[in-house]
């Protein structure tokens, strides 16, 4: 068997040059189980954080992102052949012509690879990291480069799939936005032509809070002391689990039943609006299932089923607002219950609300057919990695 530093470049050197545009990947953009993490452009200013060059293997080193599994390959934009990310990533490549950088990411997603890292941590509870000298150290029987590409393959087959899918999602999203847009920013909305506007707003219109339209509620994170709060029965929403997503399908974290009967009236029906009102402010997305939250986000229990669209292109207009009003002189946004409950924004009538939930419910419901598509897809794409990563390997005690 070889050892896994020997067969893969761990940390590479890579060169920045300020003043220049590059990549930029944070912890948050990596959602586990998608093989591909995009990057955003940026200029680079000496930043700190890991290196790393277009196609390279990212995977979390702290914890609890590493158990969660967030684990991607670098995927930058057009014009950037390198970036930099958060200093909690660990950085791997493909040597040529001896290991395939998509065989690299397929093998460190396995139990065997994550539970060895995850073996290695060191450090204070909740920031313990794992030891980069530690997995070099792994041994496993690389198989041939060919064998390797194969595999690769195989699995790719998957991958360009799930790419697929999220390129339609990405469509639907833009085409329901652009319809919210003209309807309710331009003001194009059917029969315009025979209302009237004071200031450039239709007199039919008015001003309403959030907390007009449903049940404003502060999530809360259970007591971590105690085991049995935690296990795989109901999400427990964060602002990483809805970084990207209409729609909140599965979580990094997990609560049993007995977790959330501990705090029953935190428990949101499926369709609340989730929004972030602590640290990363303004990110929404809708649970597809019941749910909790922790406490940095306030959710919307509709009274109004019909209403949850034109609300929810609503409030991800409102990011702005709230940064505005969460301003605390810090970098960090925190806007109370109280104050998101106040918040004012411009109501159009019933009917046009209904009407608009009529125009792209079907375009929301097709997102979420895709999403869980694309869910499918993963589970079905690592029960075959593992059969064909791990077949014919006999490990050492």
């Amino acid at each position: 068997m070889d050892r896994f530093g020997e067969k893969v470049v761990c940390n590479p050197t890579t060169k920045l040059t300020k003043e220049k545009k590059c990549g930029f990947i944070s912890m948050e953009m990596i959602k586990p189980g998608y093989k591909h993490v995009r990057g955003e452009a940026e200029v680079f200013n000496g930043q700190s954080g890991a290196k790393f060059s277009d196609g390279d293997v990212l995977m979390a080193r702290i914890t609890p992102c590493l158990e969660n599994g967030k684990i991607s390959r670098a995927k930058l934009p057009d014009d950037c052949k390198s970036g930099y990310g958060s200093t909690e990533f660990f950085v791997f490549r493909g040597m040529k012509g001896v290991t395939d950088t998509d065989y690299i990411y397929y093998l460190l997603n396995t139990d065997y690879m994550k539970q060895m890292a995850v073996n290695s941590m060191t450090g204070a509870s909740g920031r313990q990291r794992a030891d980069i000298g530690f997995i070099k150290r792994i041994k496993w029987p690389f198989p041939s480069y060919d064998k390797q590409i194969e595999i690769s393959k195989v699995l790719n087959v998957y991958d360009d799939l799930i790419e697929k899918n999220l390129e339609r999602i990405a469509l639907l999203e833009h085409v329901s936005e652009e319809i919210f847009r003209e309807w309710f920013v331009r003001f194009r909305f059917p029969g315009h032509e025979r209302e009237h506007f004071h200031d450039g707003i239709p007199t039919s219109w008015c001003i309403q809070r959030i907390e007009d339209f449903g049940r404003i509620e502060t999530g809360k994170t259970p007591s971590m002391e105690i085991e049995q709060y935690y296990s795989d029965e109901i999400m427990f929403i964060k602002t990483p689990d809805m970084h990207g997503n209409t729609f909140v399908l599965s979580t990094e974290e997990m609560l049993s039943q007995l977790g959330s009967d501990s705090q029953p009236k935190k428990l949101l029906p499926a369709r609340s609006i989730m929004v972030t009102c602590i640290g990363t402010g303004g990110v929404v997305a809708i649970n597809a299932d019941r749910a909790h939250t922790n406490q940095q986000i306030n959710s919307i229990v509709l009274k109004d089923d019909r209403y949850l669209e034109w609300l929810f292109f609503t409030c991800k207009r409102l990011k702005p607002t709230i940064e505005l009003f969460g301003a605390t002189g810090t970098t960090m946004t925190n806007l109370s219950k109280g104050k998101f409950s106040r918040l004012k924004i411009i109501t159009p009538s019933e009917d046009l609300i209904i009407r608009f939930h009529e125009e792209v419910n079907d375009i929301l419901e097709r997102i979420l057919i895709l999403q869980k598509e694309n869910q499918e897809l993963i589970r079905q794409r690592d029960r075959l990695a593992k059969h064909l990563i791990y077949k014919d390997i006999v490990f050492e005690e």
